[in-house]
């Protein structure tokens, strides 16, 4: 059967592209519009001689080995401190899903402790509750794993004016937690506000710490909260820090970290190194030369919704949809007039390749690309997750919502039309990608129960997808909207808001940070308020992931048009250079 699907996509495959170099004759010479994109530099021989020693039966071996010494390590932590720290180093390591039981166990333990001291009505608290350090640690962790905490638990650091006391929150450990706890708050949570601009503005006056490790935490914290980061992609400088701190971390622990890291990367060389070959087989690229060439970059992507070994034929979906998401961006953002996009767009909306005859090659050639790629999709989600439904139904739909929203807003580009920020944002959270991904990904990332039932029981996350898009659409207008500005493409969040209101462009750019903030918030309340149901849970994680996936690709600019930002160095980091071990 497997042997059978393959044939059959190989075949599938030959036939798109022998459809793409036939369309690529009827391509006429035309000036248009450049974004001036610089070519791929992750080349295809590059990628497929990418190699790892890590994935053969000793590795294996010595990394079970390794997990049964460090599940001892639970046993021998006494104390709700040391479990906790253990808990989050744990965390920080990359390891979390390989100690989950042993986790879970623990936190239940610490909420229980927690909840009775809580109904223990004496005046007299331990001197252990009045330490900031612990505190805040363990808000974090119990918040993160679901539990339900209070805010109130930061009460005692407060003065009598309800404002932070600089006297009781004097450790630069304890302020880095109470910041990175502050970041896990809903809305409405006014201590956890307050904790937020205390911890920031007296972090920001340690920069000369005498430790120099401590330090680097701060600028890494102030840099990006944890929370907001792809918690994979901050493994390996976590393995550093501890590896210049050895004295204070278990080498059993350090040595696992690094394994296990090697181990996973060895994986996504893997799934790069296929997904490359259909990508070149493919031969799309070489019939457009306006669009961004960026498979590594959206393989990224991918790694950055889901890295787990167990996930290779969803991060193998995620990147043809990312790459198609880009193309067809460019489509409508460059490429395309507005006579030939209205064409595009109805094609797209009613699935009829009959209606792109009288578009120039190369949007004929895009559109048969999506058409085969979505449909292929389509089929394998089908077939691998036992779909009872139709999920080519709902992938359809949301491609035509997308391609509606980009002719919108090229629409809006051509008129000279700058909207209000609402009316950009209602149109622009569906053009920015979000919602299409989150789509996809409730389709492909895996249920026991795969039928249009389980659409029906996701979409009633819709407002999580809402948010979602909405951190994807601001984190990009904040990273491309300087270099859009030059090409004269259409308004940004910034610019509108600027319009509207007519304030400076630094103030409109604080104005989206301050809307990126208050936004996760709402993301905030709606995972805990969706933990209780182990079902959701996957797609809960995945789709939280796309946010913290846009704050990395726009965090230094553009991520994916210009390949010599950090999205190189994250490249290397987490799919090409392994830890060199012993």
């Amino acid at each position: 059967m497997v042997y059978d699907r393959q044939l059959q996509s190989d075949h599938q495959q030959q036939v798109l592209s022998n459809q793409i170099k036939s369309e690529a004759f009827d391509t006429k010479i035309e000036q248009r519009r450049s974004a001036n994109y610089k070519p791929n530099i992750w080349k295809y021989d590059f990628l497929q001689s990418l190699r790892s020693k890590y994935d053969g039966e000793k590795c294996k071996r010595r990394t079970e080995k390794l997990i049964e010494n460090v599940k001892g390590m639970f046993v021998e932590a006494v104390g709700e401190l040391a479990k906790l720290e253990l808990i989050d180093m744990i965390r920080k390591l990359g390891l979390a899903d390989l100690f989950e039981e042993e986790t879970k166990k623990a936190l239940e333990a610490v909420a229980s402790s927690m909840n009775s001291k809580n109904s223990e009505e004496e005046e007299e608290e331990e001197e252990e509750e009045e330490d900031l350090y612990l505190t805040a640690l363990r808000f974090k962790l119990l918040r993160l794993h679901g539990y339900e905490v209070s805010q109130d638990v930061f009460e005692a650091f407060l003065d009598e004016k309800g404002i932070f006391s600089s006297t009781k929150c004097t450790e630069i450990k304890g302020l880095l937690e109470l910041f990175e706890a502050s970041h896990l708050a809903v809305e409405g949570e006014n201590i956890l506000d307050e904790a937020k601009f205390f911890s920031t503005e007296t972090l920001r006056s340690v920069y000369s710490s005498p430790d120099a490790n401590l330090a680097k935490q701060v600028a890494h914290a102030l840099e990006l909260p944890t929370h907001w980061r792809v918690q994979w992609f901050d493994v390996k400088w976590h393995i550093t820090m501890c590896e210049s701190n050895i004295k204070n971390v278990d080498k059993t622990l350090l040595e696992l970290a690094k394994l296990n890291f090697n181990t996973v990367q060895a994986t996504l060389q893997k799934d790069l190194s296929e997904i490359s070959r259909w990508w070149r087989n493919l031969g799309l690229m070489e019939h457009l030369n306006f669009t961004r060439d960026r498979l590594a970059e959206s393989f990224l992507c991918a790694v950055g919704l889901a890295y787990e070994p167990q996930f290779n034929c969803f991060r193998k979906c995620l990147t043809k949809i990312t790459i198609m998401i880009l193309i067809i961006d460019d489509v409508y953002d460059i490429y395309g007039s507005l006579e030939e996009l209205v064409q595009f767009t109805e094609a797209v909306d009613r699935w009829d390749s009959s209606k792109i005859q009288k578009l120039p090659g190369c949007m004929k050639i895009c559109f048969q690309a999506l058409y085969d790629i979505v449909n292929e999709i389509a089929l394998d989600i089908q077939e691998l997750n036992d779909w009872n439904g139709q999920p080519s139904l709902h992938l359809r739909k949301a491609w035509a919502g997308f391609c509606r929203a980009l002719f919108l807003e090229a629409k809006w580009y051509n008129e000279g039309y700058t909207p209000s920020l609402e009316e950009y944002l209602g149109n622009a959270l569906i053009s920015s990608g979000g919602i299409l991904i989150s789509v996809h990904s409730m389709l492909s990332v895996g249920y026991e129960i795969a039928d249009d039932e389980t659409v029906f029981s996701l979409g009633k996350n819709q407002d999580l997808v809402y948010n979602i898009s909405v951190i994807t659409r601001l984190c990009n207008d904040l990273g491309t909207s300087m270099a859009e500005k030059e090409r004269g493409d259409a308004p940004s969040s910034i610019l509108c808001y600027m319009r509207e209101v007519k304030v400076t462009e630094e103030r409109a750019q604080d104005h989206i940070k301050e809307m990126i903030a208050n936004t996760w918030k709402k993301i905030n309340g709606q995972c805990l308020s969706s933990g209780q149901s182990p079902f959701l849970q996957p797609f809960v994680k995945v789709t939280t992931n796309v946010a913290r996936m846009v704050h990395c690709l726009y965090q230094f600019g553009d991520g994916f048009g210009n390949q010599d930002q950090s999205t190189r160095g994250h490249v290397l980091s987490l799919l090409i250079e392994p830890f060199k071990l012993d």
